[in-house]
């Protein structure tokens, strides 16, 4: 039986445009999905059902209709800021607190005409690959609820893929929207530094997080990330690109092209721990590539250059991060056992040392624009393993919890090191019918190309026709 969400988000907004339904009979079918299937899945922390509706009701006089996202619901991730609703960031350390006011992303995407149903789940603070709190229930992929959905953005990626959301915002600081994507069998795209002006990257440490768009469809990410890209204010240090509204959305829907691939299974990790590819990443891995070659494009195996600076610097630079969170005294005892060997850890940072890592990360940046550079994109698995158990993790000890993170997700965090766009993509179904995906990292400011060789994938696979039961 047909349902709302079968439609694309490209085709409910024609649907809105065409008045066969009106934003608030869209809003209602969701509410109604979440309230149905959400308590099994951990998709949403906050559901602001009525405030979704005031906006559904009023959106024509306050958005015009031409708005690039009119009428389309979404979730704002539970680490951005809504005016009004509570804001948890993942952490009891922050239960009560209501922020006066929104994050300009969240006024970008409603400036665009989108419609919050809510806040969606997330680690503590973003900081782990995978979402499971003490204060909230696990995000689960809803492909098998045994396994977690991933993360940071691991409760956007949970609604979209079961179908209570057509789309939804994450941020990407280490993988944060391609890891759950992967996990959920969805598009995850993180964009390059600076192009999206709500969250260029550019007031981050070392340049890492930036927002991106969570999808069923590769031209879906482009209309939501094209959303994002004209709205705001760039920073007055760096100057705004010319912008033609709905280039990603054009280049997505148009899929055309072909281009010179590198291919590799190394990472900037291999030096510090023990990486295995399993053998369900490698087989998306290489049906991804028989794919590619049948369309024309060039294929060639490459492997990054070792460098050990890679690993300390990154793990010093995620937990200098970790220390600036508000927590002294007793409230540290709030935290949960990683974040605390994070903050302790990032403390007893120096400058000397911050600076260092600061410095080989920016070296490392400039290696892999050279490394890279003969490529149009550089095609990777998307994950190491199959989406793992929910309490896979150690949740006490914070060394050998880093290291599954690193295990799980080797090849997502060097995209946020460089500022280089990456996709993830599903390709392929595991025996136990698991979705696994591909990466591409491209040029800078190569969005289009990654896009258009994404859509092509699609075409050729029919990704965007898989769903999982709750669909």
């Amino acid at each position: 039986m047909f349902e709302l969400h079968h439609l694309s988000a490209r085709e409910q907004w024609d649907w809105l445009h065409r008045r066969e339904i009106t934003p608030l009979e869209l809003v209602d079918h969701y509410l109604a999905r979440i309230e149905r299937l959400d308590g099994a899945l951990g998709a949403f922390v906050t559901v602001t059902a009525e405030a979704a509706r005031q906006r559904a009701r009023g959106l024509s006089e306050a958005v015009p209709s031409t708005a690039a996202l009119w009428g389309l619901p979404f979730g704002d991730k539970d680490l951005s800021n809504r005016a009004g609703v509570p804001t948890g960031f993942g952490s009891r350390l922050m239960r009560g607190f209501v922020p006066e006011r929104s994050d300009e992303l969240v006024t970008v995407l409603d400036s665009a005409g989108g419609i919050s149903l809510g806040k969606t789940n997330a680690p503590e603070f973003g900081l782990p690959s995978y979402t499971e709190t003490l204060v909230a229930p696990p995000a689960r992929t809803p492909w098998d609820p045994s396994l977690g959905a991933g993360g940071s953005s691991g409760g956007a990626a949970v609604a979209v893929a079961a179908g209570l959301l057509p789309f939804a915002p994450g941020s990407d600081g280490g993988g944060s929207v391609r890891i759950p994507a992967a996990a959920c069998g969805l598009v995850g795209l993180k964009p390059s530094r600076g192009l999206v002006p709500s969250g260029s990257g550019l007031d981050s440490l070392a340049g890492l997080v930036v927002p991106g768009p969570l999808s069923r469809t590769v031209a879906d990410a482009a209309m939501l990330l094209d959303a994002m890209v004209e709205g705001g204010e760039y920073p007055f240090t760096l100057r705004a690109p010319r912008w033609d509204g709905g280039r990603l959305l054009n280049a997505a829907v148009r899929g055309e092209g072909r281009f010179q691939l590198g291919v590799m299974t190394t990472s900037p990790w291999d030096d510090a721990y023990e990486i295995e590819v399993s053998a369900e990443a490698s087989a998306a891995l290489e049906l991804a590539v028989r794919e590619l070659d049948a369309l024309g494009h060039g294929i060639e195996e490459t492997s990054l250059e070792p460098d050990p600076s890679y690993a300390p610097a990154f793990r010093t630079i995620w937990q200098a991060g970790a220390g600036g969170i508000p927590a002294h005294g007793d409230d540290l005892l709030l935290l949960e056992p990683l974040t605390q060997w994070l903050v302790a850890a990032g403390r007893e940072v120096s400058a000397v040392q911050l600076a260092e890592a600061l410095s080989a990360l920016a070296r490392y940046e400039r290696s892999i624009i050279r490394q890279f550079s003969r490529f149009d994109a550089v095609l990777t698995p998307s994950l190491a393993m199959t989406p793992r158990p929910i309490g896979w993790y150690d949740s006490e000890d914070g060394e050998r919890n880093f290291a599954q993170q690193v295990q799980y997700t080797p090849f997502t965090s060097f995209a946020n090191v460089t500022g280089l766009p990456a996709i993830t993509v599903p390709v392929y179904q595991t025996a136990d019918g698991l979705p696994m995906g591909v990466q591409l990292v491209g040029r800078p400011g190569g969005e289009a190309t990654l896009l258009a060789i994404g859509a092509q994938l699609e075409r050729r696979l029919g990704w965007d026709r898989r769903h999982p039961p709750q669909w």
